[in-house]
C-alpha cells in the first residue's frame, strides 16, 4: 500500500508561481512512476506531468511544457511540481498519482492518488 499526501496548493495571480509537493509513504519501493493530473470544473481529468524511474526524463503535457517542471527527491520519497507563469486556465484541482506497474499519461495506469490540491489563478 502507498499513501500520497499533497501540499502547496493555493491562490496566485496570473503570471505567478506555485510549487506542489507529494510525499509518498508505504511500499514506495514498488513504484515505477509518479505523475500529476488536474481537473477543472466541466472538464475531464488531464495529464500534466510524470516522472518514470527508469525513463530518460520527465514527460509533460503540451499545455504546460516549459512552464511546469516535475522533480523528485528520492531521499524524501517526494515529488514536486514547480509551476511558473501560471495562467487562469491552470486553475484546477491537482492530483498526485503513483503507479506500481505502468508508466505513461493515462490516468488508468495509476494505482494511488493524493487527496487533491486546489490551485486557483486569478486574472
Amino acid at each position: 500500500q502507498v499513501q500520497l499526501v499533497e501540499a502547496g496548493g493555493g491562490l496566485v495571480q496570473d503570471g505567478g508561481s506555485l510549487r506542489l509537493s507529494c510525499a509518498a509513504s508505504g511500499r514506495t519501493y514498488s513504484l515505477v512512476a509518479m505523475a500529476w493530473f488536474r481537473q477543472a470544473p466541466g472538464k475531464e481529468r488531464e495529464f500534466v506531468a510524470a516522472v518514470n524511474w527508469n525513463n530518460n526524463g520527465p514527460s509533460y503535457a503540451n499545455s504546460v511544457k516549459g512552464r511546469f517542471f516535475i522533480s523528485r527527491d528520492n531521499a524524501k520519497n517526494t515529488v514536486y511540481l514547480q509551476m511558473s507563469s501560471l495562467e487562469p486556465g491552470d486553475t484546477a484541482t491537482y492530483y498526485c498519482a503513483a503507479s506500481r506497474y505502468y508508466t505513461g499519461t493515462a490516468y488508468s495506469h495509476y494505482d494511488f492518488w493524493g487527496q487533491g490540491s486546489q490551485v486557483t489563478v486569478s486574472s
